[in-house]
Order: structure tokens, then sequence, then C-alpha cells
């Protein structure tokens, strides 16, 4: 396995006490592995991908034991982890507006980047690098575009850019938090075509967070599904929306427009409720008091994972029916 991921758990210090954001989770990616990461805002997510990285807040606290290739981000030091960063995993983020300096162009944040990674290459060898990377992304014109500022871009073409800050150091494997975030439809669906084209090409590992469950199972080999900080079932995506094994993974599905299907005749069915307070998480499954099929010992404990088929954290056996949209 290229990562492995151990009990991973964070917890932030604040004000109302110990913030429990992943609370134990563990999955393994192989080379060249697509993984969907899906769930609501609030589930633990992005504070994964971050952790794999070691990129959290000062009063945030990682346990357990991240391994890219054998090496651990949480035992390096500071030269290490820069290093690490980059040549290793990449990441790419939401809304890429907010991820760049405005008084720097294009061409000098191409020639930072590179120079943190080789700082013997020059300004003629870092734009020869930036032109070649702008042109895998498919930016049109990168030779003219390299003096331009951040506020002379599209979201999209930002966000091409930001791929191609990500791949300047040839990682193993690139982190996609939310990518799609903030562009419009058809923009999103460019972003999703380039990330397969360069997966593909490069035989990169790809873990893509987001939102989208019905969009990551037509990109991703296997979606892990996350609530209150834990995986509530891990899959391979060709089966997951057929044979989902978990009531809020069945909650996700059912909540998705159908294209075609006129509101008169087709309810979109929400999940009741809020998300568990991370603060206080409670005992039993989180899911319990939003889950239509909730039993008596729901609330009693949390359930292991089951993996009979695939892995599942309910106490109810077997795949779960869609009954609401039919």
């Amino acid at each position: 396995m290229m990562l492995q991921i151990n009990n991973l758990k964070v917890d932030f210090s604040t004000p109302r006490g110990i913030l429990k954001a992943v609370r134990g989770i563990t999955f393994n990616l192989s080379e060249g592995e697509f993984l969907g990461i899906v769930g609501e805002s609030g589930s633990g997510k992005s504070v994964t991908a971050a952790s794999i990285m070691k990129l959290i807040p000062t009063n945030g606290l990682i346990k357990g034991e991240v391994l890219m290739n054998g090496k651990n981000p949480f035992t390096m030091s500071t030269q290490e982890l820069l290093s690490f960063r980059g040549s290793e995993i990449a990441m790419i983020f939401q809304e890429p507006g907010r991820s760049f300096d405005p008084i720097y162009n294009i061409r000098k944040t191409f020639f930072e980047t590179f120079k943190a990674h080789d700082p013997a290459i020059n300004e003629d060898e870092s734009e020869a690098r930036a032109i070649k990377l702008l042109q895998e992304v498919h930016l049109p014109h990168p030779e003219d575009r390299l003096g331009n500022f951040p506020h002379q871009f599209s979201g999209g073409q930002l966000q091409r850019i930001m791929i191609a800050l990500a791949l300047a150091s040839n990682p193993k494997l690139l982190i996609a938090d939310e990518p799609t975030t903030a562009l419009d439809v058809t923009i999103q669906a460019e972003i999703v075509e380039l990330l397969k084209e360069l997966k593909r090409k490069r035989k990169l590992a790809v873990i893509f967070i987001t939102h989208d469950i019905e969009l990551v199972s037509r990109l991703a080999d296997r979606i892990l599904v996350m609530y209150s900080g834990l995986v509530m079932e891990d899959n391979k995506a060709s089966t997951i929306l057929k044979k989902t094994h978990h009531p809020y993974t069945l909650g996700l599905i059912n909540s998705l427009p159908t294209f075609g299907n006129h509101y008169s005749t087709h309810k979109l069915v929400s999940i009741p409720g809020n998300i568990p307070d991370p603060v206080l998480p409670g005992k039993g499954c989180p899911f319990a008091p939003r889950c239509r099929m909730v039993k008596s010992e729901c609330s009693m404990e949390l359930p292991a994972l089951n993996r009979e088929d695939g892995a599942y954290r309910c106490i109810i056996k077997g795949p779960k029916v869609n009954t609401e949209n039919g």
C-alpha cells in the first residue's frame, strides 16, 4: 500500500471544550487508486486530508499514524516536512481565488514553488517548466499569461493553475479538497475531466473530497463515506450506489436530484436534523437521531465496522433498499 492511515484522530481545543473532528479512521490507498471521500459539511473530510500533510492549526492535536511509502509526516522535522509536501503529496483547495497571493504574478508564484524544492533553479528554467505544466492543464496561451496576477483569471483558470502548481514537484498522491466548489457546472465538468486525464497520464493516486456522491461514483475506484468524524461506509464505487449498506449513504443518494424529473412528481428527499455536536458526540451511532431505520440498540454504543461486504458501521445487516424514489 502506498498510503496507510491507522486510527487517525484529530482533536481541537476550543473554549467549549475538546472538539473531536476525526474520531479514529483507518483506510489504505494503493498506487494509482482514485478514492472519493464524501459526507456533509462537518463530517471530517477536509480535516482528514489536511492531517495527512500535517496542515492543521496550532490548537489541533493529531493522534494515530500516517505512512506514505513508509514515511510518517508526524515524526518529521520541519525541513523534512517541507520537502515531503509537494514531492510526495500535493493538495489543491476549494475556492482557488483565496489560495493565491494577490501581489504575486503567476511567474513569481511558480518560481517560488519550484525554488522551495530546487534552490538552484533560475528564472528561465522556472518559466520553461511553468509553461509546460500550464500546457498540461490546458490553460490557453500560458506563455502570454505568466505576467498576469490572480485577479486577471477566471475561477476555472485559477483552479487549473493551482493544479499545475500542485504537480510542480511530481507528487505521487494528489488530494483534491472540493476542487469544483464555487465553479459553474460546465467548468466543474472540465476540471473533473482534467483530473481524470492527469491520473491516467501520470499514474497519480487521487483523494477527491466532495459532497456529491453521484459525481465521485463516476470518478473513483472506491468511496469512503464519512459522518461525525467516522467512516460509515467503505466500498467500491461501482457498487455503492446500487448496494449501499449504511442508512446515511442511502440518505445521501436519496437526496440527489434526478435529471428530467419534475418537482411536482418527484420529491427531493432531505436528511432530517443536523450532524451531532463534535464537542459532545455521544456514545451511540452518531447518525441514530436522524436515521429512518433506527433501533433502540443504536443509541447504546458505537457500532464496529462490519466487513462482510465492503465495510459499514451499522448493526442492521445487509444492503439498504432505496424506498424513497423507487
